[in-house]
Protein backbone atom coordinates (compact mmCIF):
# COMPACT_ATOMS: atom_id res chain seq x y z
CA UNK A 1 0.00 0.00 0.00
CA UNK A 2 1.14 3.54 -0.72
CA UNK A 3 1.59 5.91 2.17
CA UNK A 4 -0.68 8.95 2.25
CA UNK A 5 0.86 12.23 1.25
CA UNK A 6 1.46 14.48 4.30
CA UNK A 7 -0.46 17.34 2.69
CA UNK A 8 -3.43 15.07 1.95
CA UNK A 9 -3.47 13.60 5.46
CA UNK A 10 -3.26 17.11 6.98
CA UNK A 11 -6.11 18.35 4.82
CA UNK A 12 -8.18 15.28 5.69
CA UNK A 13 -7.60 15.76 9.43
CA UNK A 14 -8.59 19.43 9.01
CA UNK A 15 -11.85 18.42 7.33
CA UNK A 16 -12.53 15.90 10.10
CA UNK A 17 -12.27 18.72 12.66
CA UNK A 18 -14.77 20.96 10.82
CA UNK A 19 -17.01 21.07 13.90
CA UNK A 20 -14.42 23.31 15.57
CA UNK A 21 -14.62 25.88 12.75
CA UNK A 22 -16.34 29.19 13.27
CA UNK A 23 -19.62 29.96 11.53
CA UNK A 24 -17.89 32.47 9.28
CA UNK A 25 -15.33 29.88 8.22
CA UNK A 26 -18.07 27.38 7.47
CA UNK A 27 -20.00 29.95 5.42
CA UNK A 28 -16.84 30.86 3.52
CA UNK A 29 -16.17 27.20 2.76
CA UNK A 30 -19.77 26.59 1.70
CA UNK A 31 -19.74 29.62 -0.61
CA UNK A 32 -16.19 29.44 -2.00
CA UNK A 33 -15.49 25.72 -2.24
CA UNK A 34 -17.97 25.02 -5.09
CA UNK A 35 -16.73 28.11 -6.95
CA UNK A 36 -13.09 27.13 -6.50
CA UNK A 37 -13.85 23.57 -7.51
CA UNK A 38 -15.71 24.79 -10.61
CA UNK A 39 -12.89 27.25 -11.36
CA UNK A 40 -10.16 24.62 -11.34
CA UNK A 41 -12.36 22.09 -13.14
CA UNK A 42 -13.16 24.48 -16.01
CA UNK A 43 -9.61 25.81 -16.24
CA UNK A 44 -8.17 22.28 -16.31
CA UNK A 45 -10.72 21.16 -18.87
CA UNK A 46 -10.11 24.22 -21.03
CA UNK A 47 -6.33 23.80 -20.85
CA UNK A 48 -6.31 20.12 -21.81
CA UNK A 49 -9.08 20.63 -24.38
CA UNK A 50 -7.03 23.30 -26.15
CA UNK A 51 -3.96 21.06 -26.11
CA UNK A 52 -6.02 18.27 -27.62
CA UNK A 53 -7.47 20.66 -30.16
CA UNK A 54 -3.99 21.75 -31.21
CA UNK A 55 -2.82 18.16 -31.59
CA UNK A 56 -5.89 17.16 -33.63
CA UNK A 57 -5.63 20.22 -35.87
CA UNK A 58 -1.92 19.64 -36.48
CA UNK A 59 -2.53 16.00 -37.33
CA UNK A 60 -5.34 16.89 -39.74
CA UNK A 61 -3.20 19.57 -41.43
CA UNK A 62 -0.22 17.27 -41.67
CA UNK A 63 -2.31 14.56 -43.26
CA UNK A 64 -3.90 16.99 -45.74
CA UNK A 65 -0.57 18.57 -46.69
CA UNK A 66 1.12 15.18 -47.03
CA UNK A 67 -1.67 13.86 -49.25
CA UNK A 68 -1.59 17.00 -51.41
CA UNK A 69 2.20 16.88 -51.77
CA UNK A 70 2.14 13.14 -52.56
CA UNK A 71 -0.15 13.92 -55.50
CA UNK A 72 1.54 17.23 -56.45
CA UNK A 73 5.15 16.10 -56.73
CA UNK A 74 4.37 12.96 -58.75
CA UNK A 75 5.08 14.59 -62.12
CA UNK A 76 8.23 16.37 -60.90
CA UNK A 77 9.64 13.12 -59.56
CA UNK A 78 8.90 11.34 -62.84
CA UNK A 79 10.47 14.22 -64.72
CA UNK A 80 13.38 14.44 -62.22
CA UNK A 81 12.63 18.11 -61.64
CA UNK A 82 14.10 18.56 -58.14
CA UNK A 83 14.01 22.35 -58.40
CA UNK A 84 10.27 22.23 -59.01
CA UNK A 85 9.84 19.91 -56.03
CA UNK A 86 11.76 22.31 -53.80
CA UNK A 87 9.75 25.32 -54.99
CA UNK A 88 6.51 23.44 -54.34
CA UNK A 89 7.33 22.40 -50.77
CA UNK A 90 8.83 25.84 -50.07
CA UNK A 91 5.55 27.40 -51.15
CA UNK A 92 3.66 25.05 -48.82
CA UNK A 93 5.84 26.05 -45.83
CA UNK A 94 5.42 29.72 -46.68
CA UNK A 95 1.65 29.23 -46.81
CA UNK A 96 1.36 27.35 -43.47
CA UNK A 97 3.97 28.22 -40.85
CA UNK A 98 2.77 25.33 -38.69
CA UNK A 99 4.77 23.06 -41.03
CA UNK A 100 8.21 22.63 -39.54
CA UNK A 101 9.87 20.53 -42.25
CA UNK A 102 8.99 18.70 -45.47
CA UNK A 103 11.20 15.88 -46.77
CA UNK A 104 11.02 14.13 -50.17
CA UNK A 105 12.63 10.67 -50.46
CA UNK A 106 13.07 8.26 -53.30
CA UNK A 107 11.95 4.68 -53.16
CA UNK A 108 15.04 3.76 -51.16
CA UNK A 109 14.33 6.46 -48.56
CA UNK A 110 17.19 8.55 -49.88
CA UNK A 111 16.53 12.23 -49.47
CA UNK A 112 15.82 14.06 -52.70
CA UNK A 113 14.91 17.46 -51.24
CA UNK A 114 13.79 19.12 -48.05
CA UNK A 115 12.73 22.52 -46.77
CA UNK A 116 12.75 23.54 -43.07
CA UNK A 117 10.98 26.34 -41.27
CA UNK A 118 13.41 29.18 -40.57
CA UNK A 119 11.73 30.22 -37.31
CA UNK A 120 12.48 29.20 -33.73
CA UNK A 121 9.66 26.72 -33.56
CA UNK A 122 10.25 23.25 -32.13
CA UNK A 123 9.35 20.18 -34.18
CA UNK A 124 6.95 17.50 -33.08
CA UNK A 125 8.29 14.05 -32.38
CA UNK A 126 5.67 12.48 -34.62
CA UNK A 127 5.36 13.09 -38.35
CA UNK A 128 3.13 12.00 -41.23
CA UNK A 129 4.65 10.08 -44.11
CA UNK A 130 2.89 8.88 -47.28
CA UNK A 131 4.17 7.14 -50.42
CA UNK A 132 4.19 8.97 -53.75
CA UNK A 133 2.34 6.70 -56.21
CA UNK A 134 2.00 6.92 -59.96
CA UNK A 135 -1.63 7.75 -60.66
CA UNK A 136 -1.74 9.69 -64.01
CA UNK A 137 -2.30 8.22 -67.51
CA UNK A 138 0.66 9.22 -69.66
CA UNK A 139 1.02 9.47 -73.47
CA UNK A 140 4.10 8.37 -75.44
CA UNK A 141 4.30 10.61 -78.53
CA UNK A 142 7.51 9.16 -79.95
CA UNK A 143 8.59 5.67 -80.91
CA UNK A 144 11.87 4.19 -81.84
CA UNK A 145 11.03 4.75 -85.57
CA UNK A 146 10.29 8.42 -84.89
CA UNK A 147 6.68 7.95 -85.72
CA UNK A 148 4.00 9.97 -84.04
CA UNK A 149 2.09 7.27 -82.34
CA UNK A 150 -0.13 7.93 -79.32
CA UNK A 151 -0.36 5.20 -76.73
CA UNK A 152 -2.34 5.21 -73.55
CA UNK A 153 -0.63 3.42 -70.69
CA UNK A 154 -3.29 2.29 -68.28
CA UNK A 155 -1.54 -0.66 -66.70
CA UNK A 156 -2.48 -1.06 -63.10
CA UNK A 157 1.01 -1.91 -62.01
CA UNK A 158 2.28 1.39 -63.43
CA UNK A 159 -0.57 3.35 -61.83
CA UNK A 160 0.27 1.84 -58.48
CA UNK A 161 4.06 2.06 -58.67
CA UNK A 162 5.70 3.91 -55.71
CA UNK A 163 7.89 6.74 -56.90
CA UNK A 164 9.06 7.90 -53.45
CA UNK A 165 7.91 9.23 -50.10
CA UNK A 166 6.90 12.55 -48.70
CA UNK A 167 7.28 13.29 -44.96
CA UNK A 168 5.74 16.27 -43.18
CA UNK A 169 6.83 17.28 -39.67
CA UNK A 170 4.65 19.81 -37.94
CA UNK A 171 5.26 22.27 -35.07
CA UNK A 172 2.65 23.35 -32.56
CA UNK A 173 4.54 26.37 -31.23
CA UNK A 174 2.45 28.92 -33.18
CA UNK A 175 -0.89 27.25 -32.49
CA UNK A 176 0.04 26.92 -28.80
CA UNK A 177 0.91 30.61 -28.61
CA UNK A 178 -2.56 31.47 -29.91
CA UNK A 179 -4.22 29.02 -27.56
CA UNK A 180 -2.15 30.31 -24.63
CA UNK A 181 -3.32 33.81 -25.38
CA UNK A 182 -6.94 32.70 -25.48
CA UNK A 183 -6.42 30.57 -22.39
CA UNK A 184 -4.86 33.51 -20.51
CA UNK A 185 -7.93 35.60 -21.35
CA UNK A 186 -10.19 32.85 -20.04
CA UNK A 187 -8.00 32.47 -16.94
CA UNK A 188 -8.12 36.19 -16.19
CA UNK A 189 -11.90 36.24 -16.58
CA UNK A 190 -12.27 33.14 -14.40
CA UNK A 191 -9.98 34.59 -11.71
CA UNK A 192 -11.93 37.81 -11.79
CA UNK A 193 -15.16 35.85 -11.28
CA UNK A 194 -13.49 33.86 -8.47
CA UNK A 195 -12.29 37.07 -6.79
CA UNK A 196 -15.75 38.62 -7.01
CA UNK A 197 -17.30 35.44 -5.58
CA UNK A 198 -14.73 35.34 -2.76
CA UNK A 199 -15.27 38.99 -1.90
CA UNK A 200 -19.04 38.54 -1.96
CA UNK A 201 -18.79 35.45 0.28
CA UNK A 202 -16.50 37.32 2.67
CA UNK A 203 -18.82 40.32 2.81
CA UNK A 204 -21.96 38.24 3.39
CA UNK A 205 -20.27 36.02 5.99
CA UNK A 206 -19.01 39.11 7.81
CA UNK A 207 -22.52 40.56 7.82
CA UNK A 208 -23.76 37.31 9.37
CA UNK A 209 -20.89 36.59 11.77
CA UNK A 210 -20.62 40.11 13.24
CA UNK A 211 -24.07 40.09 14.93
CA UNK A 212 -23.35 36.54 16.10
CA UNK A 213 -20.09 37.71 17.71
CA UNK A 214 -21.98 40.55 19.38
CA UNK A 215 -24.54 38.05 20.65
CA UNK A 216 -21.76 35.77 21.96
CA UNK A 217 -20.08 38.70 23.75
CA UNK A 218 -23.41 39.64 25.30
CA UNK A 219 -23.95 36.04 26.47
CA UNK A 220 -20.46 36.01 28.01
CA UNK A 221 -21.22 39.24 29.86
CA UNK A 222 -24.46 37.75 31.12
CA UNK A 223 -22.63 34.57 32.14
CA UNK A 224 -20.10 36.71 34.04
CA UNK A 225 -22.94 38.23 36.06
CA UNK A 226 -23.57 41.45 34.12
CA UNK A 227 -27.23 40.67 33.58
CA UNK A 228 -28.08 44.28 32.76
CA UNK A 229 -26.43 43.80 29.35
CA UNK A 230 -28.57 44.68 26.31
CA UNK A 231 -27.69 44.53 22.61
CA UNK A 232 -29.03 46.57 19.71
CA UNK A 233 -31.35 44.64 17.37
CA UNK A 234 -29.63 45.27 14.04
CA UNK A 235 -30.89 42.42 11.84
CA UNK A 236 -34.08 40.69 10.95
CA UNK A 237 -34.98 37.06 10.56
CA UNK A 238 -33.40 34.44 12.83
CA UNK A 239 -30.55 36.79 13.86
CA UNK A 240 -33.02 39.44 14.98
CA UNK A 241 -35.02 36.83 16.91
CA UNK A 242 -31.81 35.67 18.59
CA UNK A 243 -30.90 39.23 19.62
CA UNK A 244 -34.40 39.83 20.95
CA UNK A 245 -34.32 36.55 22.91
CA UNK A 246 -30.97 37.47 24.47
CA UNK A 247 -32.32 40.83 25.63
CA UNK A 248 -35.40 39.18 27.14
CA UNK A 249 -33.27 36.52 28.84
CA UNK A 250 -30.92 39.20 30.26
CA UNK A 251 -33.87 41.16 31.65
CA UNK A 252 -35.39 38.08 33.29
CA UNK A 253 -32.01 37.05 34.71
CA UNK A 254 -31.44 40.54 36.08
CA UNK A 255 -34.75 40.45 37.90
CA UNK A 256 -34.03 36.95 39.19
CA UNK A 257 -30.52 37.95 40.25
CA UNK A 258 -31.81 40.95 42.20
CA UNK A 259 -34.37 38.79 43.95
CA UNK A 260 -31.79 36.11 44.61
CA UNK A 261 -29.27 38.57 46.04
CA UNK A 262 -31.87 39.82 48.48
CA UNK A 263 -32.75 36.27 49.45
CA UNK A 264 -29.07 35.34 49.80
CA UNK A 265 -28.42 38.34 52.03
CA UNK A 266 -31.20 37.22 54.36
CA UNK A 267 -30.08 33.61 54.35
CA UNK A 268 -26.47 34.63 54.90
CA UNK A 269 -27.39 36.16 58.21
CA UNK A 270 -29.12 32.95 59.19
CA UNK A 271 -26.18 30.83 58.01
CA UNK A 272 -23.69 32.94 59.96
CA UNK A 273 -25.68 32.35 63.08
CA UNK A 274 -25.96 28.64 62.26
CA UNK A 275 -22.23 28.47 61.56
CA UNK A 276 -21.42 29.97 64.93
CA UNK A 277 -23.65 27.40 66.57
CA UNK A 278 -22.02 24.65 64.49
CA UNK A 279 -18.55 25.80 65.49
CA UNK A 280 -19.55 25.65 69.11
CA UNK A 281 -21.06 22.22 68.56
CA UNK A 282 -17.96 21.09 66.67
CA UNK A 283 -15.69 22.21 69.48
CA UNK A 284 -17.91 20.38 71.93
CA UNK A 285 -17.84 17.31 69.71
CA UNK A 286 -14.06 17.34 69.57
CA UNK A 287 -13.81 17.68 73.32
CA UNK A 288 -16.29 14.83 73.65
CA UNK A 289 -14.33 12.64 71.24
CA UNK A 290 -11.11 13.42 73.08
CA UNK A 291 -12.77 12.55 76.37
CA UNK A 292 -14.28 9.36 74.94
CA UNK A 293 -10.88 8.30 73.57
CA UNK A 294 -9.33 8.94 76.98
CA UNK A 295 -12.08 6.95 78.67
CA UNK A 296 -11.65 4.13 76.14
CA UNK A 297 -7.91 4.04 76.70
CA UNK A 298 -8.40 4.04 80.47
CA UNK A 299 -10.92 1.22 80.16
CA UNK A 300 -8.54 -0.68 77.92
CA UNK A 301 -5.81 -0.22 80.49
CA UNK A 302 -8.12 -1.46 83.24
CA UNK A 303 -9.14 -4.51 81.22
CA UNK A 304 -5.51 -5.18 80.35
CA UNK A 305 -4.55 -5.04 84.04
CA UNK A 306 -7.34 -7.40 84.98
CA UNK A 307 -6.42 -9.83 82.20
CA UNK A 308 -2.78 -9.63 83.18
CA UNK A 309 -3.32 -9.95 86.93
CA UNK A 310 -6.25 -12.34 87.17
CA UNK A 311 -6.63 -14.32 83.96
CA UNK A 312 -2.92 -14.85 83.42
CA UNK A 313 -2.44 -15.79 87.07
CA UNK A 314 -5.25 -18.35 86.79
CA UNK A 315 -3.80 -19.74 83.58
CA UNK A 316 -0.40 -20.09 85.25
CA UNK A 317 -2.02 -22.02 88.11
CA UNK A 318 -3.83 -24.30 85.66
CA UNK A 319 -0.58 -24.94 83.80
CA UNK A 320 1.26 -25.80 87.02
CA UNK A 321 -1.50 -28.16 88.17
CA UNK A 322 -1.55 -29.94 84.81
CA UNK A 323 2.20 -30.35 84.88
CA UNK A 324 1.91 -31.76 88.45
CA UNK A 325 -0.70 -34.27 87.31
CA UNK A 326 1.52 -35.30 84.40
CA UNK A 327 4.47 -35.87 86.77
CA UNK A 328 2.36 -37.88 89.24
CA UNK A 329 1.02 -40.04 86.45
CA UNK A 330 4.52 -40.61 85.13
CA UNK A 331 6.02 -41.60 88.55
CA UNK A 332 3.13 -43.78 89.71
CA UNK A 333 3.73 -47.58 89.90
CA UNK A 334 1.10 -49.14 87.71
CA UNK A 335 0.34 -52.59 86.57
CA UNK A 336 -0.29 -53.44 83.02
CA UNK A 337 -4.06 -53.04 83.36
CA UNK A 338 -3.87 -49.42 84.55
CA UNK A 339 -0.93 -48.42 82.36
CA UNK A 340 -3.15 -47.16 79.55
CA UNK A 341 -5.31 -45.13 81.95
CA UNK A 342 -2.29 -43.42 83.51
CA UNK A 343 -0.89 -42.76 80.05
CA UNK A 344 -4.15 -41.10 79.05
CA UNK A 345 -4.06 -38.99 82.24
CA UNK A 346 -0.54 -37.92 81.39
CA UNK A 347 -1.48 -37.02 77.78
CA UNK A 348 -4.53 -35.09 78.88
CA UNK A 349 -2.50 -33.21 81.47
CA UNK A 350 0.02 -32.22 78.79
CA UNK A 351 -2.84 -31.09 76.53
CA UNK A 352 -4.26 -28.95 79.34
CA UNK A 353 -0.82 -27.49 79.93
CA UNK A 354 -0.48 -26.62 76.21
CA UNK A 355 -3.91 -25.01 76.13
CA UNK A 356 -3.00 -22.98 79.20
CA UNK A 357 0.16 -21.76 77.47
CA UNK A 358 -1.81 -20.84 74.33
CA UNK A 359 -4.41 -18.98 76.39
CA UNK A 360 -1.63 -17.21 78.23
CA UNK A 361 -0.02 -16.13 74.92
CA UNK A 362 -3.39 -14.95 73.57
CA UNK A 363 -3.96 -13.07 76.79
CA UNK A 364 -0.60 -11.36 76.43
CA UNK A 365 -1.44 -10.37 72.81
CA UNK A 366 -4.81 -9.07 73.93
CA UNK A 367 -3.13 -7.04 76.66
CA UNK A 368 -0.71 -5.55 74.09
CA UNK A 369 -3.60 -4.59 71.84
CA UNK A 370 -5.59 -3.07 74.68
CA UNK A 371 -2.65 -1.26 76.22
CA UNK A 372 0.77 -1.48 74.52
CA UNK A 373 3.23 -2.12 77.32
CA UNK A 374 6.14 -1.07 75.11
CA UNK A 375 4.65 2.40 74.97
CA UNK A 376 5.28 2.81 78.70
CA UNK A 377 8.66 1.07 78.58
CA UNK A 378 10.14 2.28 75.24
CA UNK A 379 8.13 5.38 74.47
CA UNK A 380 6.33 6.23 71.22
CA UNK A 381 9.34 5.68 68.96
CA UNK A 382 10.21 2.26 70.43
CA UNK A 383 6.56 1.15 70.51
CA UNK A 384 6.11 1.88 66.79
CA UNK A 385 9.38 0.07 65.97
CA UNK A 386 8.20 -2.99 67.93
CA UNK A 387 4.79 -2.92 66.22
CA UNK A 388 6.36 -2.72 62.77
CA UNK A 389 8.78 -5.53 63.63
CA UNK A 390 5.80 -7.78 64.41
CA UNK A 391 4.10 -6.72 61.15
CA UNK A 392 7.23 -7.49 59.09
CA UNK A 393 7.54 -10.91 60.73
CA UNK A 394 3.89 -11.78 60.07
CA UNK A 395 3.61 -10.38 56.52
CA UNK A 396 6.41 -11.30 54.12
CA UNK A 397 4.79 -9.69 51.06
CA UNK A 398 4.74 -6.20 52.60
CA UNK A 399 7.73 -4.53 54.27
CA UNK A 400 7.41 -1.61 56.70
CA UNK A 401 10.27 0.92 56.98
CA UNK A 402 10.47 3.34 59.90
CA UNK A 403 12.44 6.55 60.43
CA UNK A 404 12.23 9.09 63.24
CA UNK A 405 13.73 12.47 64.00
CA UNK A 406 13.50 14.53 67.18
CA UNK A 407 13.06 14.02 70.91
CA UNK A 408 9.89 12.18 71.99
CA UNK A 409 10.82 11.60 75.62
CA UNK A 410 8.65 14.37 77.11
CA UNK A 411 5.60 13.58 74.93
CA UNK A 412 2.25 13.57 76.73
CA UNK A 413 0.98 10.05 77.43
CA UNK A 414 -2.48 10.56 75.92
CA UNK A 415 -0.99 12.17 72.79
CA UNK A 416 1.52 9.31 72.49
CA UNK A 417 -1.32 6.76 72.67
CA UNK A 418 -3.30 8.66 69.99
CA UNK A 419 -0.24 8.82 67.70
CA UNK A 420 0.38 5.11 68.26
CA UNK A 421 -3.25 4.25 67.45
CA UNK A 422 -3.16 6.41 64.31
CA UNK A 423 -0.06 4.60 62.99
CA UNK A 424 -1.59 1.25 63.99
CA UNK A 425 -4.83 2.00 62.10
CA UNK A 426 -2.91 3.24 59.04
CA UNK A 427 -0.84 0.03 58.91
CA UNK A 428 -3.98 -2.07 59.35
CA UNK A 429 -5.68 -0.29 56.41
CA UNK A 430 -2.60 -0.80 54.22
CA UNK A 431 -2.55 -4.55 54.96
CA UNK A 432 -6.29 -4.87 54.29
CA UNK A 433 -6.72 -2.77 51.16
CA UNK A 434 -3.54 -1.30 49.64
CA UNK A 435 -1.77 -4.44 48.26
CA UNK A 436 1.47 -2.58 48.88
CA UNK A 437 5.04 -3.91 48.74
CA UNK A 438 6.81 -1.10 50.56
CA UNK A 439 5.56 1.24 53.31
CA UNK A 440 7.48 4.26 54.58
CA UNK A 441 6.58 5.61 58.04
CA UNK A 442 8.29 8.71 59.45
CA UNK A 443 7.93 10.36 62.84
CA UNK A 444 9.22 13.93 63.27
CA UNK A 445 9.29 16.31 66.22
CA UNK A 446 10.28 19.89 65.48
CA UNK A 447 13.06 21.60 67.39
CA UNK A 448 10.62 23.68 69.47
CA UNK A 449 8.76 20.46 70.41
CA UNK A 450 5.45 22.05 69.47
CA UNK A 451 4.37 19.91 66.49
CA UNK A 452 4.47 16.13 66.02
CA UNK A 453 4.40 15.11 62.34
CA UNK A 454 3.45 11.64 61.12
CA UNK A 455 3.85 10.56 57.47
CA UNK A 456 2.68 7.20 56.11
CA UNK A 457 3.31 6.44 52.44
CA UNK A 458 2.73 3.17 50.53
CA UNK A 459 3.22 2.02 46.93
CA UNK A 460 -0.11 0.20 46.71
CA UNK A 461 -3.00 0.40 44.27
CA UNK A 462 -4.31 3.69 45.64
CA UNK A 463 -7.82 5.00 45.00
CA UNK A 464 -9.74 7.99 43.66
CA UNK A 465 -10.48 10.21 46.66
CA UNK A 466 -13.34 11.89 44.76
CA UNK A 467 -15.13 8.61 44.07
CA UNK A 468 -14.41 6.42 47.10
CA UNK A 469 -16.06 7.22 50.43
CA UNK A 470 -13.68 7.19 53.37
CA UNK A 471 -13.98 4.04 55.50
CA UNK A 472 -14.19 3.66 59.25
CA UNK A 473 -10.42 3.44 59.63
CA UNK A 474 -9.71 6.72 57.83
CA UNK A 475 -12.62 8.44 59.58
CA UNK A 476 -11.32 7.23 62.94
CA UNK A 477 -7.84 8.57 62.24
CA UNK A 478 -9.25 11.91 61.12
CA UNK A 479 -11.42 12.21 64.22
CA UNK A 480 -8.47 11.40 66.50
CA UNK A 481 -6.40 14.12 64.79
CA UNK A 482 -9.19 16.70 64.89
CA UNK A 483 -9.84 15.91 68.56
CA UNK A 484 -6.31 17.17 69.27
CA UNK A 485 -6.79 20.19 66.98
CA UNK A 486 -4.39 18.80 64.39
CA UNK A 487 -4.37 18.60 60.58
CA UNK A 488 -5.12 15.46 58.54
CA UNK A 489 -4.29 15.21 54.81
CA UNK A 490 -4.91 12.22 52.56
CA UNK A 491 -3.44 12.09 49.02
CA UNK A 492 -4.06 9.15 46.70
CA UNK A 493 -4.46 8.31 43.01
CA UNK A 494 -5.38 5.06 41.35
CA UNK A 495 -2.20 3.07 40.75
CA UNK A 496 -0.01 5.70 42.50
CA UNK A 497 -0.26 4.61 46.14
CA UNK A 498 -1.48 6.60 49.16
CA UNK A 499 0.12 9.20 51.42
CA UNK A 500 -1.18 10.33 54.83
CA UNK A 501 0.28 13.47 56.41
CA UNK A 502 -0.65 14.34 60.00
CA UNK A 503 0.34 17.21 62.25
CA UNK A 504 -0.48 17.07 65.96
CA UNK A 505 0.06 20.07 68.26
CA UNK A 506 2.13 19.18 71.32
CA UNK A 507 0.82 20.64 74.57
CA UNK A 508 3.60 22.01 76.73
Amino acid sequence: MKANHPHQSGMFSGLVQWRSWSIRTRLMVIAIFPVVYLFFSLISYSYYARLKEVEEELHARAKTITTALADGVEYNIIAGNLQGIKQMIYGVIQTDRNVYRIDIFDTNKKELSHVENAGKAKPEKQYVELPIKRHMVWINLHTDNHESVVKLDTAKDKNQAILGYVRVTMTKSYLLSKQRYRFSIELVMAMLALSVSTWLAWYLSKGLSRPLHLAIDALRDISAGRTETQITISDGGEIGELQKSINEMASNLHQSQTHLENTVAERTKELIASRNEALKADAEKRRLIHKVNAIVENERQSIAVEIHDELNASLIAVRLESERIAKVAANADTDKQNASAFQEIQDRAKAVSKLALDLYANGRNLVRRLRPEVLDMLGLEGAIEEMLRIYNAAHEDCHFNFASEGDFAQLDGDLAISAYRIVQEACSNILKHAQAKQVEITLHMNVEKTVLKIHVRDDGIGFDTTQVVAGIGISGMRERVLAWGGEFKLLSETGEGTCIAIELPVQT
